[in-house]
């Protein structure tokens, strides 16, 4: 007779697992060092030349050096668009601009034109070269062929899935960077002249003027009651009501926050978030929000939960409606944005906080919006958020004020807790 011993399960626990880059936009200087403060790994970055962002504030080489220099103490990376596709016109002066950037310090530059490729690498052969989405790499043997040219990472087009890349990381051993937050393109990225054709800006060049953000209208051709007795001509048939909204060809934005295990178990190495030309308060809540997530998870991944909160602070930042893109299937109707009103920001940016009195309790902040006494706002830092109503403010010579009006206006008042420069204030869209 034999006797059955039951162990019991053991639980296989998972160690921390290697955390991936978060990469955040910096449209400026002030953007550049707010990213930073609130967690991300690295920053990207354009200068007056070479970028896809024209329109944006951009940076000056000693603007660079002060970035560069910013990031690197506390252990953060710079990284350069100069991601056009270059016309003959473009192509002086490129050399000496790698070597300045190398020389400042840059960390890599992030580029689509093999022309400028090959210049990088003979004017800065210590500039790591990042291949830009613009060249809409998906698929692993295009992924080895840039890796074999010298390119250190690729930003993989955003219309790639999660079985692409996982069959991209088992074909090819290089570093891969996938948008994880942001507008989306609704053409093939770095495929569209819709802006040159209606503006003569070249959206390939940094001058894109969105126009698949525009509201249209659409009609078919059908005949002239005139004409058809003449048997002649033709007139246009609007397909919509007057009640009807306007067509559009306008994506839904991306978000990937309920989503990070599948990317982070992926092993892709750097989650990147769009939006050089948005703001600072933006920047600072969807970074905050996405090195929660990606700490979170990979500090204890089986006991991983996703926080309604950061659901709901990314709402706050101000952005069109979820979608999850291209990462499980092609996008359908549903992730359009037809007829759908756009989300707007719950809350609007109010204040910069620019010092604080540990003895007084007193904050300096610096006006972005309009408040006043008796308002209740929220102050928010990278790990921490707190609601209070402001009580008496003064400015910066002691006088009581009785509203903030002043755009960049100094002003000092007490706070509940205690704050650090670079947080922020905000308060409720009215």
């Amino acid at each position: 007779m034999s006797s059955t011993i039951t162990v019991p399960d053991k639980k296989i626990v998972r160690p921390r697992l290697e955390k991936p880059e978060l990469l955040a936009p910096a449209g400026n200087l002030e953007k550049l060092k707010c990213a930073v403060h609130y967690g991300a790994d690295a920053v990207y970055i354009g200068g007056q030349q070479y970028g896809l962002r024209a329109n944006a504030d951009n940076f000056s080489f000693e603007e660079m050096e002060e970035g560069v220099r910013f990031a690197h103490e506390r252990g953060a990376k710079v990284f350069v668009a100069t991601n056009i596709i270059a016309h003959n016109e473009d192509l002086p002066g490129v050399h000496d601009y790698y070597r300045t950037l190398q020389d400042i310090g840059i960390d890599a530059v992030i580029v689509a034109d093999p022309a400028l490729i090959q210049a990088c690498r003979e004017a800065a052969p210590d500039l790591e070269v990042h291949l830009s989405t613009q060249t809409s790499t998906a698929n692993w043997q295009a992924v080895k062929f840039w890796k074999e040219e010298g390119v250190s990472r690729i930003v993989l087009a955003r219309e790639v899935s999660l079985e692409e890349i996982r069959q991209i990381k088992e074909h090819v051993d290089v570093e891969l960077e996938v948008f994880i937050h942001g507008a989306m393109c609704i053409s093939y990225s770095g495929r569209c002249v819709l802006s040159n054709h209606f503006t003569a800006r070249d959206s390939n060049r940094g001058g894109c003027c969105q126009s698949c953000r525009w509201k249209y209208d659409l009609f078919e051709e059908g005949p002239d009651e005139d004409a058809l007795q003449a048997n002649v001509g033709k007139r246009e048939i609007p397909l919509f009501n007057e009640q009807d909204d306007p067509f559009t060809m306008s994506s839904k934005d991306l978000s990937m926050i309920r989503h990070i295990p599948d990317i982070v178990d992926l092993g892709v190495e750097s989650f990147k978030i769009e939006g050089r030309m948005k703001s600072i308060h933006y920047v600072a809540t969807v970074v905050k929000v996405y090195r929660q997530a990606i700490d979170a998870y990979c500090e204890d991944p089986d006991n991983y939960e996703l926080k309604p909160e950061w659901i709901e602070e990314l709402k706050k930042s101000g952005h069109r409606s979820a979608t999850s893109g291209f990462f499980y299937g092609k996008p359908g109707h549903e992730d359009q944005l037809f007829h759908e009103a756009e989300e707007h920001a719950q809350y609007e940016f109010a204040g910069l906080v620019v010092d604080y009195d540990e003895q007084t309790g007193i904050a300096t902040v610096q006006q972005r919006n309009h408040f006043k006494p008796g308002q209740e706002v929220e102050f928010f830092g990278p790990d921490y958020t707190f609601v209070q109503t402001i009580d008496t403010i003064w400015d910066e010579d002691g006088n009581e004020l009785d509203a903030a009006r002043h755009p960049l206006q100094l002003v000092r008042m007490k706070v509940d807790r205690p704050v650090r420069p670079r947080d922020m204030m905000r308060k409720e869209s009215v």
